[in-house]
């Protein structure tokens, strides 16, 4: 894509083209990336190919190569995500929609009873900071009532199912908002949801997922709770294509946005725990993980050293403290993306291809070229054939992009 098209915004290209469709719009993040986008390149494979992303996120290549009939594999150190991805793939066959269907009603009927019959002080609220700001009073204790009765049904499909709902009512009544490349809070002060309201988007949003889950993949997936920096998955076999969008080089948190799901859904336990899994993710630098990015320091000089070291020195000489923060960052990003991409090598079958949907960045007016770095490592780590196409302009900033770039191994 070149020229006056690729200077669009393109909402089509990002998670926005996903929502409506089938299971891509089980539960909105904004780190999704667009079906349409994973389609292209699937679409050109053989049946029986096998297709791995080492940044699964919300499952978006995965379930496009479980709904082309291939064999899709995906790893992600998060572990909600690595959840979601699952219950976006699962198989669910008519006995496990129904007994889901029959729960609903149950979860429902039981919320609304508890709504009138039991006190605060018996209903679980997950350790989230400042839950308060999140939700009023009236559709915290909701939610608490849904999930004390979601609790109490055994892991599996029909509870997956129940989950994806209960997500999809607990982000829509609170104060967050989504306006913006990151999460932030409305400023008025109105409830805008009754307890009632909120049971009843959950019953809502339920039957939507069951209908929908009704089509049945014709391809399988598995979701690895992994590392992507060693991909040292023992169910991981070779590829024929590897497609993945990591996070971007522009220190946005993928852990910040997605704390509420993750603390309902106990794959956190204390408050201090978003922060410690978004520094053992790449790029993240959120919370107390700020604090250790500051006594970080690299131990090796990477193949992009001639560009990266200036940039980052003239990123380190602005705005005071911060930009030595911010050249750190930079740093690091790219000591674990080289990490990456040395074990995607491996990975990856003779003849096969990798994809990275990646986005440049900016820090104080200084340009981070992620697409070009991404190029020079591929082919440092053995790829040949690299190839950079622009896919959209990402928002007002004249400079910042969005880039395909793939590459073949010979």
């Amino acid at each position: 894509m070149t020229g006056s098209a690729a200077n669009r915004r393109n909402a089509h290209l990002t998670h926005q083209g996903n929502t409506g469709v089938g299971r891509h719009g089980w539960l909105r993040l904004t780190p999704a990336y667009s079906v349409r986008l994973v389609r292209d390149h699937v679409a050109r494979l053989a049946p029986g190919s096998v297709v791995t992303d080492p940044f699964s996120g919300t499952g978006t290549t995965a379930l496009v190569a479980a709904e082309q009939g291939l064999c899709a594999q995906a790893l992600d150190i998060n572990p909600f995500l690595v959840w979601l991805g699952r219950a976006k793939t699962g198989h669910y066959p008519a006995e496990t929609r129904r007994r889901a269907a029959a729960q609903v009603d149950i979860t429902t009927r039981a919320a609304t009873a508890g709504l009138t019959g039991r006190r605060a002080g018996e209903v679980w609220l997950p350790p989230l900071a400042n839950i308060e700001r999140w939700w009023a009073p009236g559709p915290l204790r909701a939610l608490a009532l849904l999930r004390a009765r979601l609790d109490e049904i055994d892991p599996g499909g029909e509870r997956d199912l129940l989950d994806l709902a209960f997500c999809r009512a607990l982000i829509e009544t609170s104060n967050a908002a989504f306006d913006h490349q990151s999460m932030s809070f409305r400023s008025d002060a109105e409830p805008r949801h009754h307890p009632e309201h909120v049971v009843e988007l959950f019953a809502g949003h339920a039957a939507e997922i069951l209908a929908s889950a009704a089509v049945d993949l014709p391809g399988d997936a598995t979701v690895t709770n992994a590392d992507s920096r060693d991909m040292d998955a023992p169910t991981l076999v070779p590829c024929d294509l590897l497609f993945t969008s990591p996070p971007y080089v522009n220190r946005m948190s993928y852990i910040r946005e997605l704390r509420p799901y993750m603390y309902w859904l106990r794959h956190l336990d204390a408050p201090g725990d978003a922060a410690d899994l978004d520094w053992s993710a790449v790029g993240g630098t959120w919370g107390t993980a700020t604090s250790r990015l500051a006594r970080w320091q690299s131990t090796e000089d990477l193949p992009i050293e001639d560009q990266l070291r200036p940039v980052c020195l003239r990123i380190a000489r602005d705005r005071g403290r911060s930009g030595p923060l911010l050249a750190t960052y930079v740093r690091r990003y790219f000591t674990d993306i080289w990490s990456h991409l040395q074990a995607a090598y491996k990975h990856v079958k003779s003849g096969g291809k990798a994809t990275y949907i990646v986005g440049n960045s900016t820090f104080y007016g200084h340009v981070v070229p992620a697409q070009d770095w991404y190029r020079r490592l591929l082919l440092e780590a053995g790829f040949a054939a690299v190839r950079v196409e622009t896919i959209r302009k990402r928002n007002s900033k004249k400079e910042l992009f969005e880039f395909d770039v793939t590459a073949r191994k010979p």
